[in-house]
């Protein structure tokens, strides 16, 4: 039933891709995507290419998606090391729900480029600075968007 569902999705998405968003799959397995994510106009990872990957689990849709950073950044709610783990509140397990699906996944994880929900982060310092030194973070995000994200 999983691989119904995700060739379906995944069909879904690739003929009709959101904006900033490309999906392939991972050596032809619909349980393992490749996507590539623009950094969204008006935030400070505009101009920067993301590439994340994107886990579908057996119980899908009963269990949610693992997705994290290949492409390193400067965010507070994903892991600024090379595991890109992120904090993503419709990943979570008490808020996923079958009914969610990959491309809602997706554009959550435009919105929390767009804005970031530093009560709800994994790198606390860059969370503080966020809240602090508004200015200071968004410096340092564009640093790091040249630095890794091209």
């Amino acid at each position: 039933m999983a691989a119904k569902r995700i060739t379906r999705e995944y069909a879904e998405i690739s003929e009709s891709p959101p904006s900033g968003i490309n999906v392939s799959l991972d050596n032809d397995n619909v349980h393992k995507w490749n996507v590539v994510m623009a950094g969204p106009e008006g935030s400070p990872y505009a101009g920067g290419t993301f590439h994340l990957s994107l886990t579908l689990p057996p119980e899908y849709p009963f269990k949610a998606p693992v997705l994290s950073f290949k492409t390193r950044i400067y965010h507070p709610n994903v892991t600024n090391d090379e595991k890109g783990s992120m904090c993503i509140g419709i990943l979570k397990s008490e808020s996923w729900k079958p009914s969610s699906k990959i491309l809602a996944v997706l554009l959550a994880v435009q919105d929390l480029l767009r804005e970031p929900v530093p009560d709800d982060a994994l790198e606390a310092q860059i969370a503080d600075k966020f809240k602090n030194d508004r200015p200071g973070f968004e410096r340092d995000a564009k640093d790091a968007v040249k630095r890794w994200a091209k």
